[in-house]
């Protein structure tokens, strides 16, 4: 995260600020504010403020409320002050990762509070914008969700390509456990199942085989692509035997459906890509006082 920070500013700085180094003179102090322009749940603000460290130590960098919170329009969240060359430097930087992250932020809180009253919570994906998955997802915990697995590397999670490639769901789940057995790993498995019968050989080899420090093979059912009453025939038949993820064509207009139908989880690449972001801008003390 703060080697793309960095590379981020290299890229917006360039050989330098022409416009504040040729309409400020260089001993100028100032203070800004940065504001929500609407309602949301607020994330990035620790970012932001590591942002303008880097720009110059010297800036003082004050956070009017905490990453998570409920903020309002007109609310000031941030405060710098010191060099104003330095201020306008680091400005659109950290307003670029709060307003990404807040947007984040604020569709994940939305979707939780659309799930009030059931057990289900909201897990991301992997479609996130490239090079920026630790701060999308940082802003998902932020809005109340859970994350998903970070990469390829920290969760083996068996798909439909796997499954169709290996032949059959009980010998790509023959090979996972060969596979966990030579490393040694314990790494979570979780398992996408197309219908009841991928489901049914996906639990056959939980119950077969075993991972190197005797847990069960399978920690995971993802039901891909079914509809909130084949979920709900899902969570009839193993329900409270295993965690249950609904995930593939959720949006906010359908995933209460799968909430109230019973799965532990729906997982939503809808929260991360294609995100708006939340509309945020820093002004100066004087835009304040009139």
């Amino acid at each position: 995260m703060e080697q793309l920070i960095h590379f981020a500013l290299e890229e917006d700085l360039g050989s330098g600020d022409c416009t504040s180094e040729s309409s400020l003179p260089n001993n100028l102090s100032q203070e800004g504010f940065i504001m929500a322009k609407e309602d949301g749940v607020v994330a990035g603000l620790e970012v932001a403020q590591f942002v303008f460290g880097v720009v110059d130590a010297s800036l003082t960098c004050e956070l009017l409320a905490a990453d998570g919170d409920a903020v309002t329009a007109g609310q000031r969240v941030l405060r710098v002050s010191g060099s104003a060359k330095s201020i306008l430097i680091g400005e659109r930087l950290a307003l670029n990762f709060i307003q990404r992250m807040s947007g984040i932020a604020s569709r994940t809180s939305a979707i939780l509070a659309s799930f009030a009253g059931t057990k289900c919570t909201v897990l991301d994906t992997r479609k996130t914008t490239p090079g920026l998955r630790e701060f999308e997802k940082m802003a998902v915990r932020m809005g109340g969700g859970t994350n998903h697995r970070m990469g390829l590397y920290d969760m083996i999670l068996v798909k439909d390509n796997h499954v169709d490639y290996a032949g059959s769901m009980a010998q790509a789940l023959e090979n996972v456990a060969r596979y966990l057995t030579a490393k040694n790993s314990n790494v979570p498995v979780v398992v996408e199942v197309r219908d009841a019968d991928e489901a049914d050989a996906a639990m056959a080899a939980r119950a077969a085989w075993k991972k190197p420090d005797g847990s069960v093979l399978v920690n995971r059912l993802l039901l891909d692509n079914h509809t909130p009453d084949q979920a709900a025939a899902m969570v009839e038949r193993w329900g409270g035997t295993i965690p249950l993820e609904a995930s593939g064509g959720i949006t906010p207009d359908n995933a209460r459906a799968y909430a109230e139908a019973g799965v532990d989880f729906v997982s939503m690449g809808w929260i991360t890509h294609s995100v708006k972001g939340m509309d945020f801008s820093l002004k100066s003390a004087t835009f304040f006082n009139g």
